[in-house]
């Protein structure tokens, strides 16, 4: 099933399925008493869930990286003083221009992986946190994954990522050079980073993310690629007010907004993925790094 096969009001409880604490039960069994055209509403909810298998695009045993779970410190986030997260080189010596990589709302799971992998695959050393590692990392499926998320303290988890982010910066591999990109809650973590870190963070990439407090867009240094889907509400509700603070602020910026595309846009193990816009999307992602995070 494609994405134009799927009901909207489908889409919309998706949504609401993806960033609340419903159940995925429930999300179903709602959607079993939606009447659509063209077909059945449960049929249509049972598409949208992930198929990560399927989505895979670059292999972890890919000769031209090498990936590794590694530790970091992270004092004053919610684990025991340190964290984990998924490291991919690029082939060769380095060092690396750098790029963190943040997920969604339930951990790292296999998409966020692969897209790590990706940015390996471009030249970047790339490193992607695991939020939820102080409970055990990624459960192994986004339901649990999305609860446990919503259990941590929401002020500590950004501090572990931002830990994360200058683990990265500092690593041996690294250039010193470091860009962020992140998809729904990760890209509104790219935005808090940006303001969180002015200077120390040099190229910005969110994904469909949640926008920084407007008082806080003048701590922004970092060249910022910013991408929206077209039909995406809640989210889009705050593009035009940082727009209009980017401007005031005179930060770096571009903006994007994808057409007929839907919030997940980028997320191939979905069918809200949207092939030849999530393509220019992330070839607009590598060239904006590789202009900005040059030695």
């Amino acid at each position: 099933m494609n994405e134009r096969d799927i009901d909207p009001k489908i889409y919309e409880l998706y949504d609401q399925y993806c960033h609340s604490a419903m159940e995925r039960r429930e999300f179903l069994s709602r959607a079993a008493t939606i009447a659509v055209v063209g077909g059945s509403g449960l049929a249509m909810a049972e598409a949208l869930l992930p198929k990560y298998a399927a989505a895979q695009t670059i292999s972890f045993t890919d000769p031209r990286i090498r990936a590794t779970y590694e530790l970091y410190d992270s004092p004053g986030g919610n684990g025991a003083e340190e964290m984990r997260g998924y490291l991919v080189r690029p082939a060769g010596d380095g060092p690396f221009p750098a790029v963190l990589v943040v997920h969604e709302n339930r951990g790292l799971n296999p998409y966020i992986e692969d897209v790590a992998r990706r940015a390996a695959i471009a030249g970047f050393l790339a490193f992607a946190p695991d939020g939820l590692w102080p409970l055990g990392g990624y459960p192994g499926n986004d339901d649990d994954g999305k609860v446990m998320q919503r259990s941590l303290d929401r002020d500590k988890l950004m501090v572990d990522l931002l830990n994360g982010a200058n683990f990265l910066k500092d690593h041996e591999l690294s250039n010193g050079r470091l860009g962020a990109t992140g998809f729904c809650f990760g890209g509104g973590v790219v935005n808090w980073l940006a303001v969180k870190m002015g200077a120390d963070l040099a190229a910005g990439v969110p994904f469909y993310g949640r926008a920084p407090e407007d008082a806080g867009v003048a701590k922004i240094k970092a060249a910022m690629l910013i991408q929206y889907a077209e039909d995406d509400p809640r989210v889009n509700a705050g593009k035009d007010g940082y727009e209009a603070a980017l401007k005031a602020n005179g930060v770096d910026y571009e903006m994007h907004v994808y057409p007929g595309t839907r919030h997940g846009f980028h997320n191939n193990s979905t069918p809200r993925y949207d092939e030849a816009q999530a393509k220019i999307a992330w070839e607009r992602t590598v060239a904006h790094f590789s202009s900005h995070l040059a030695s």
